[in-house]
């Protein structure tokens, strides 16, 4: 490393214990998709007090923004944080299965975890900057808050707004454990498309499904021919959708298709009709051929629902991103800079921490309770080989993440750094799903990754930053991967609008307190009779 990284690497040593403190912010904020009010006004208030002009609830998102910070005429660089969390994960940061105070089990928490992903960037961020300014280096920081990850929401809309245009390169960092992309950057298989889709059933005039008929002498009576309903409907789609499933693609690709229910009933009455409701369709394909034959069988299923329970249909894209955009030479720059940062370490606190959680667990404490990857790097080029393994021959693209529209417009970069999880006995079946996502709110189980993850951006910044040959190589392959036939047009048009009006999980404030939208009850949340 050169002077100035080591000064923007040495920022963020520095700064540690307040990483660790902003972290623990967010994390415990726990916000879901679109509803992350607390996080990105944390994001935002940090920003402005280090400099950065920052436009709050950029591209018309209440909780996305948009920051820039110059100094001087030069390159422009960016990054970006992402900050929701997942609604029925929350576990506090214990050795324990337990939620976090005062919520239900079922509250939001931070599986990725999210909150390392945006505080590890900032950091990286907040330490280019300070070398920037130490060494007089000339160019600009752009910082985007990305909210809606978990519904790959934001991106596309800032990519449509035009808020990428003019960036040289992007940098894309995510916490991960499972190997190969563990202390890794992606070399050719990048994420490929994700579709999300809305479809809403209405029922508006359900006295009209028995129009003509005469059985009823007093038509407002509860026992007169009325439409079956909006329920009936969602009820139609799921089970059709269920039974047309295995039909939709060949079982290869690692495709998947996934349903949430948003609303269901909406009845104004328990003997009326249910009049509105409403399901969610994501699905994860390597490409957009994949992608479009699954949404022309939801069309169809949802079209054939509304009639069946005489129902008007209204439906919306959630999202709909492209795959993902490869550059070698941004790889090439990363990883020469995240091999010379290092893989994470863990402490003896860190390491008592996890032997305690397998004590919890009825398992015998090991000496060394950290998956050993964790600890280790991984060459893209060995990255790359590993991974191909896993998939056929024809399959292009690997899982889904909405990191890919960014790279159709500027050239972008992506890397992992791991994140705390445990090594397994001899014949343990795996881990609750708890247990990951209480390392990731224990301090000196989850810090390692934000410091890592820090110093790499940190580092990658301030080295293309001075490096235009890099920057203009990096562009020309950039050029030839998304021009002429390999590109692919935007999959929605430039006046979309993130779906922000629906009813997605939040919390709520009542005269009771701040509550999860479904409430803690110690019935359901499995703590005993009310």
């Amino acid at each position: 490393m050169n002077t100035a990284q080591e000064t923007a690497v040495s920022h963020v040593d520095a700064h540690a214990a307040r990483y660790s403190d902003w972290h623990q912010t967010i994390w415990h904020y726990a916000e879901p998709a679109w509803r992350e009010y607390r996080s990105a006004a944390f994001f935002v208030e940090k920003l402005r007090e280090a400099g950065f002009t920052v436009e709050a609830g950029s591209g018309g998102m209440p909780t996305a923004f948009a920051a820039h910070w110059s100094n001087g005429a030069g390159p422009t660089l960016g990054a970006y944080a992402e900050y929701d969390a997942v609604p029925g994960n929350g576990q506090a940061a214990s050795t324990r299965r337990e939620p976090r105070d005062g919520l239900s089990p079922y509250a939001p928490g931070h599986t990725d975890p999210h909150s390392a992903l945006g505080i590890g960037a900032l950091a990286g961020l907040l330490g280019a900057q300070a070398a920037i300014q130490r060494h007089g280096i000339t160019g600009t920081l752009r910082f985007f808050g990305e909210p809606a990850e978990k519904v790959q929401g934001s991106k596309l809309v800032h990519g449509l707004r035009g808020y990428y245009d003019g960036i040289d390169a992007m940098l894309s960092f995510h916490p991960f454990y499972m190997l190969p992309l563990c202390n890794t950057v992606r070399l050719d298989t990048h994420c490929g498309a994700y579709y999300s889709r809305i479809y809403s059933f209405i029922c508006d005039e359900a006295e009209t499904w028995g129009l003509g008929q005469t059985d009823s002498p007093i038509p407002a009576s509860h026992s007169a021919a009325r439409a079956p309903g909006a329920n009936v409907a969602l009820f139609c789609m799921y089970s059709s959708t269920k039974a047309t499933l295995e039909s939709m693609l060949a079982h290869s690709g690692g495709w998947s298709l996934n349903e949430a229910i948003l609303a269901a009933g909406q009845a104004t009455a328990d003997n009326l009709p249910a009049h509105l409701a409403q399901i969610q369709y994501s699905w994860r394909c390597p490409d957009v051929a994949m992608a479009e034959a699954i949404l022309a069988v939801l069309d169809r299923n949802a079209a054939h629902a509304a009639a069946t329970a005489h129902c008007r249909l209204v439906s919306r894209f959630v999202s709909r991103t492209r795959p993902g955009v490869a550059n070698h030479v941004l790889t090439e720059a990363t990883w020469r800079n995240l091999a010379a940062v290092g893989a994470p370490t863990y402490s003896e606190e860190a390491k008592a921490l996890a032997r305690e959680i397998q004590t919890n667990l009825g398992l015998a404490p090991m000496a060394e309770p950290f998956l050993p990857a964790l600890s280790e790097l991984v060459p893209p080029a060995d990255a790359e080989r590993q991974l191909r393994l896993q998939m056929p021959a024809w399959q292009s693209n690997w899982t889904s993440d909405d990191y890919v529209e960014m790279t159709w417009y500027a050239p972008t970069v992506r890397f992992y750094i791991a994140r705390p999880m445990l090594a397994a006995p001899a014949g343990y079946a795996g881990y609750p799903a708890w247990v990951a996502n209480a390392l990731g709110g224990l301090r000196p189980c989850i810090d390692p990754t934000v410091q890592v993850a820090g110093k790499t951006i940190a580092a990658t910044l301030i080295d293309l930053m001075g490096d235009p040959a890099t920057l203009a190589a990096a562009r020309a392959e950039w050029l030839t991967r998304t021009s002429g036939e390999k590109r692919i047009e935007p999959l929605l048009p430039k006046d979309f609008e993130a779906p922000i009006d629906y009813r997605w999980p939040e919390y709520a404030t009542t005269t009771r307190g701040e509550e999860w939208w479904i409430p803690a009850n110690a019935e359901i949340d499995g703590l005993g009779p009310p």
